[in-house]
């Protein structure tokens, strides 16, 4: 039987440059020569990522469909990897909006059936794949806005929080945090930098400790979202914010971001294989692996 393959095959079977060899691109083209007409909006799909990208504008548009509640496993993730390479390989792709086809739900986070009664070796793959994800998406040099349309805990407030600006459905109904300390969890310290980055120290302190699901008007005020509107109007908004942060010329916000967020993505680059062998020591425990079981369980008795 074949081996199944690593993450890092999977991304070159795709023509993806694992991230460590990847080219700087600041300073961008933002223009096009005239005598060329810019070609209409393209789309191309994966199984659980539709990616569209209108080139008369610079913005593409990455909406998560992977229901029932766009959880972050393996193969969304590759695949997840793969459509925000081509885009910052794409000169002509200046921005990318990230928001759910999966109606209520942004993204639920870390699939925990990755997570629970398999090997090391795939425990190693998966958590290398969330690695590479947040290092792609926190420093991507794209303009990246989270239109948030649904709640989003754990690793889809992560998602979130990786990007430029957040806006978020105006639904009390709807949440967002990073609430692993509930199964038992304990988030990395690339989670907890991200988070305090956006919050302060206070505010990301007490919410990781106590696992908080903040409903959509907390969020704002405490500053996980930058902006609250109508479901209806998320789009038309998102798209507002993106042409005001296309405004300014690429080079300076693009190192204005590397700036503020160099130290935060080398502290995992210099500790990624501690950080592997950290989560696969921690999720192998077998307290951790009950835990997540009797959360499996529990799912499935909600759904039935």
């Amino acid at each position: 039987m074949a081996a199944v393959p690593t993450f890092a095959r999977r991304l070159a079977g795709s023509g993806v440059l694992p991230l460590c060899h990847r080219l700087p691109t600041w300073g961008r083209a933002t223009w096009q020569p005239p005598s060329l007409p810019l070609p209409p909006c393209r789309a191309f799909s994966n199984n659980k990522i539709l990616v569209e990208l209108d080139e008369s504008s610079g913005v593409a548009t990455m909406k998560f469909k992977s229901p029932p509640v766009n959880s972050l496993s393996l193969d969304f993730l590759t695949e997840f990897c793969i459509s925000l390479e081509k885009l910052e390989n794409n000169r002509a792709c200046r921005g990318v909006i990230l928001t759910s086809a999966v109606p209520r739900i942004f993204s639920s986070g870390l699939d925990i059936t990755e997570m629970c009664g398999k090997s090391q070796e795939h425990y190693a793959e998966f958590w290398r794949a969330v690695q590479e994800m947040w290092l792609r998406l926190y420093g991507s040099n794209m303009v990246t806005v989270a239109a948030v349309n649904g709640s989003s805990p754990a690793g889809g407030c992560l998602v979130a929080l990786s990007c430029d600006y957040r806006i978020m459905v105006e639904n009390p109904k709807f949440s967002i945090g990073l609430n692993e300390a509930q199964l038992g969890i304990v988030a990395p310290f690339w989670f907890k930098d991200t988070f305090v980055n956006v919050v302060g120290q206070r505010v990301a302190e007490r919410s990781l400790q106590l696992g908080s699901l903040h409903p959509a008007p907390e969020a704002l005020r405490l500053g996980l979202v930058d902006e609250l509107v109508a479901e209806e109007k998320l789009q038309e908004k998102a798209a507002a914010v993106m042409a005001q942060w296309l405004a300014l010329p690429d080079h300076a916000r693009q190192l204005t971001k590397s700036m503020m967020r160099k130290a935060v993505l080398d502290r995992l680059v210099s500790h990624r294989e501690e950080d592997i062998e950290n989560f696969i020591s921690f999720i192998s425990k077998e307290s951790i692996q009950k835990s997540l079981r009797m959360y499996m369980e529990m799912l499935k008795k909600k759904k039935s």
